[in-house]
């Protein structure tokens, strides 16, 4: 999920060409408060007349406590946004409120229920909700850390290690897959140490999560490489994938694979590894089928 200001729009309009999964429109921290109801337009506009194909379009709103929230919503519900990410978000309150006004737009619309919601987790609170927050709307489809906000929440500061966030990462994770969504890390700013940015990457696959957010096309490469499974995953995993299908046209609940049994972990491990090579391109979906 690549962050791009909602003020620039070279960047709006060219951040498609890089082959990132998600786009994030900003209108929060990367918009100054003179900037805000500009940005909103360009926003607007460019969801609204660029060509961004099947990129998952996001925009990071402004909190519904200031004075520029609710326009956000508005405008970009109206321009068709895919995802409105919430940010700051501490309780499931702010999510219904949140949901609230969407729905005021969208029954406006003729269009109830179209917009999902992501919330942002970026402070103790937060974290400590994080199930709450992830079960709070049938719209919510991935929480996410904000780690900035979270670690200066904390008293902390960020470390090459991230110690200071492996709670936080942790109960995020936990929370997503016990509420059926996706999770999201964070930002790695420092474009000048893609080697720590790439053990950041690994970390937080193993960890759990779906991906991460970033900052700069460059960083595209390090989190499809090491989220894509190896050629040695997927041929094992292709074999679990066709015993099941041996297994179902002979009407057996048994499944082996080189004379071993397959219990159900395993096989959910497989199906995770298929779609996470047809999602990396390196496999279609008829080779499965």
């Amino acid at each position: 999920m690549m962050f791009v200001p909602g003020n620039n729009p070279g960047m709006m309009a060219d951040a498609h060409i890089y082959g990132p999964d998600s786009i994030m429109l900003d209108l929060e921290d990367s918009v100054t408060m003179a900037e805000k109801d500009a940005a909103r337009l360009l926003v607007h506009n460019a969801l609204k007349s660029i060509d961004y194909g099947d990129t998952e379009m996001v925009v990071r709103i402004n909190p519904l406590n200031t004075p520029y929230g609710k326009k956000d919503v508005e405008a970009v519900v109206k321009a068709g946004v895919d995802v409105i990410r919430m940010p700051k978000t501490e309780t499931a309150d702010e999510v219904r409120e949140l949901e609230a006004e969407i729905i005021k737009v969208e029954e406006e619309l003729g269009c109830v229920g179209r917009t999902q919601i992501m919330a942002a987790i970026e402070s103790a609170l937060g974290v400590v909700n994080a199930y709450a927050i992830a079960t709070a709307s049938k719209r919510m489809m991935g929480i996410a850390l904000g780690a900035e906000d979270y670690s200066a929440n904390l008293k902390t500061q960020r470390t090459p290690g991230g110690a200071e966030l492996l709670l936080a990462r942790e109960t995020i994770v936990v929370a997503a897959r016990a509420a059926g969504i996706s999770c999201f890390d964070t930002v790695y700013s420092n474009l000048d140490d893609m080697e720590t940015f790439r053990k950041e990457v690994e970390l937080i696959k193993t960890l759990g999560f779906d991906g991460k957010s970033i900052i700069n096309p460059r960083q595209i490469e390090v989190v499809n490489s090491v989220f894509a499974p190896t050629q040695k995953d997927i041929d094992k995993a292709l074999k679990i994938i066709a015993a099941i299908k041996e297994a179902q046209a002979k009407g057996s609940g048994v499944i082996a694979v080189n004379g071993k049994m397959v219990d159900r972990p395993v096989v959910i491990r497989a199906e995770r590894t298929i779609a996470l090579a047809i999602a990396s391109g390196i496999l279609n979906k008829e080779d499965v089928l």
